[in-house]
């Protein structure tokens, strides 16, 4: 599985990033984290809002950070 989180490297984008390795290692999925944070990257990849996380390039949050909790679910799904 691959988590990308988009964003400028802020708090919220590294709080996001902590949160999703923390639902993967839960769920026991094999995973790769990739963050972009060029403007134009996160531009093509149609962002609007950052953050935000795909995985496996399919967009399932944006402009906010859930808990680990709520993307645990999200993955598990």
């Amino acid at each position: 599985m691959k988590l990308t989180i988009y964003g400028s490297g802020c708090a919220k984008c590294q709080q996001l990033t902590t949160n999703a390795e923390t639902a993967a290692r839960r769920l026991g999925l094999r995973f790769e984290v990739e963050k972009v944070t060029d403007v134009n990257a996160i531009i093509d990849a149609g962002i609007l809002r950052t953050p935000a996380l795909a995985v496996d390039e399919d967009i399932v949050v944006e402009g906010k950070v859930p808990s680990s909790n709520e993307l645990e679910a999200l993955l598990g799904s």
